[in-house]
C-alpha cells in the first residue's frame, strides 16, 4: 500500500514560519509571513512528523512497535497476526488471515488516501514472486544503462555512483557481496585499476541478470536460526587488515549477510576469527530478538552489544558470555563447509559457483521464459 502525499498529513509540533508563495502574496500586507499548520515537502522537519502521524495511527489501532525494528508493526487476534513492515510511506501487509489484511486496509483507507497496489511483485528495488523469490534484474539492467560500460578515465563522482549502484544489489546477491565491499573501499580516491575491477563486476552482472535468492516453501515445523562467520587473514593488502564475513539462515534460508574490513589489525587468523565470530554474535543475538518479537515469544533477556572499540579478550568474553547464556550455540565448521566463505575472499568460479547453490542464489525463471 503507498499513502498518497503522505508528508502532507505531518503534524508540526513547534511553530514554523514562511514567506508568502509568489501568486498568494496578500495586497498590502507582503512583508507579513505565514504559518504552517501542516507540514510541507521540502520542509525538513516534514520526515520527521510523518513517521510521528503514521506510528500514532498504528498505535491506535492496536499495533505494537518492534522495540528493535522500528519499522516493524505487529497486532495479534483471534484468527492470527498481522504484520506491517513500513518505508517512509510505502507499507507491506502479510498475516495469517485474508480477512485480517482486508480489514486492515479499510481501516488505513478511513486515515489517509492510500492506493492500494495488490499482491507484493516490486519492492524497492526487488522483484518478489508468489514462490517467495528476490531478484532484482530489472534494476541490475537498468544499472549497467546508466553506468555505461565505455567510462574511458577515472572520474570520482562516476566511480561511486556505479558503486552505489552495485552495493543496492547485494540485497538479493549474496555472489557479489565480497566484490563490492572491497570496491568500496577506494570511493574517495579511485585509481584506474578500481575502474578496471568495476568493469569486470559490471560484466559478471550483465551475466547473471536473472540471478536472486530463492526462499521454497516448507512446512509448518518450527524456524531455527543457523549463522556462519569466517575471516581471512590480513587479506588488505594496504593496511593488512582482515575481512571479517558472516551469514544466517532461518529455515535454511539466507536473512542476514555482511562482508566487512575488520576496524583492528588483527595479530593472528585465530584474532581475526575472534573478531568475526563477536560480530556474528552480535547479529546472532539481534535476529532471535527480532524473530520472538515478531512470534510474540518471551523477550526479556537483554540484548548485548559488543564495543567495537574493545580489543581481542573483550570479544573473546562477550562470545563466551553468550555460549554461557545459552544465546548462541558455537560449532566449528571445516573449511569446505564454510559458507561464510563466500564473504570474506574472491573464489575462484568452481568454488563460487558450489556456494551459491548451497545459500540459495540462482537463476531465477520468469514467466515466458523457457
Amino acid at each position: 500500500m503507498d499513502v498518497k502525499s503522505a508528508f502532507l498529513n505531518g503534524e508540526l509540533k513547534k511553530e514554523v514560519f514562511v514567506k508568502q508563495p509568489p501568486g498568494f502574496v496578500v495586497a498590502g500586507q507582503e512583508h507579513r509571513v505565514l504559518c504552517l499548520r501542516k507540514a510541507l515537502y521540502g520542509l525538513r522537519l516534514a520526515p520527521r512528523a510523518w513517521n510521528v502521524k503514521l506510528d500514532e495511527s498504528l498505535t491506535r489501532l492496536g499495533f505494537a512497535k518492534c522495540e528493535i525494528e522500528h519499522a516493524l508493526y505487529t497486532r495479534r487476534a483471534e484468527r492470527g497476526q498481522l504484520v506491517v513492515s513500513v518505508y517512509v510511506d510505502d507499507l507491506v501487509v502479510t498475516g495469517a488471515n485474508d480477512q485480517d489484511i482486508v480489514a486492515f486496509k479499510q481501516e488505513m483507507k478511513k486515515l489517509f488516501r492510500m492506493s492500494d497496489l495488490g499482491l507484493l511483485t516490486y519492492y524497492l528495488g526487488i522483484e518478489g514472486t508468489d514462490s517467495i523469490t528476490l531478484c532484482q534484474s530489472t534494476y541490475a539492467r537498468k544499472l549497467l544503462v546508466r553506468s555505461g560500460m565505455a567510462v574511458a578515465k577515472v572520474d570520482a563522482m562516476g566511480y561511486r555512483s556505479i558503486v552505489g549502484g552495485l552495493r543496492y544489489l547485494v540485497h538479493t546477491r549474496l555472489d557479489l557481496v565480497f566484490a563490492v565491499g572491497y570496491v568500496s573501499r577506494f570511493m574517495e580516491d579511485p585509481r584506474e585499476d578500481h575502474l578496471t575491477a568495476v568493469k569486470h563486476l559490471l560484466r559478471y552482472v550483465t551475466g547473471t541478470f536473472d540471478y536472486g535468492i530463492v526462499y521454497p516453501r516448507c512446512g509448518g515445523g518450527k524456524a531455527e536460526i543457523t549463522g556462519y562467520s569466517d575471516s581471512d587473514m590480513g587479506g588488505d593488502v594496504d593496511g593488512r587488515k582482515s575481512t571479517s564475513g558472516l551469514i544466517f539462515f532461518l529455515g535454511g534460508c539466507p536473512i542476514s549477510w555482511q562482508s566487512q574490513k575488520q576496524r583492528i589489525v588483527a595479530l593472528s587468523t585465530c584474532e581475526a576469527e575472534y573478531v568475526a565470530a563477536a560480530t556474528a554474535c552480535c547479529q546472532g543475538v539481534w535476529l532471535r530478538r527480532l524473530l520472538q518479537e515478531i512470534t510474540g515469544e518471551d523477550h526479556r533477556a537483554p540484548v548485548l552489544r559488543e564495543s567495537r572499540s574493545k580489543h581481542i579478550d573483550i570479544r573473546f568474553h562477550f562470545i563466551r558470555d553468550c555460549v554461557n547464556g545459552g544465546r548462541i550455540v558455537l560449532g566449528h565448521v571445516e573449511t569446505g563447509q564454510q559458507l561464510a566463505d563466500i564473504l570474506t575472499k574472491p573464489l575462484g568460479q568452481k568454488r563460487l559457483v558450489q556456494l551459491m547453490v548451497r545459500i540459495g542464489v540462482e537463476e531465477i525463471k520468469h514467466e515466458g521464459q523457457a
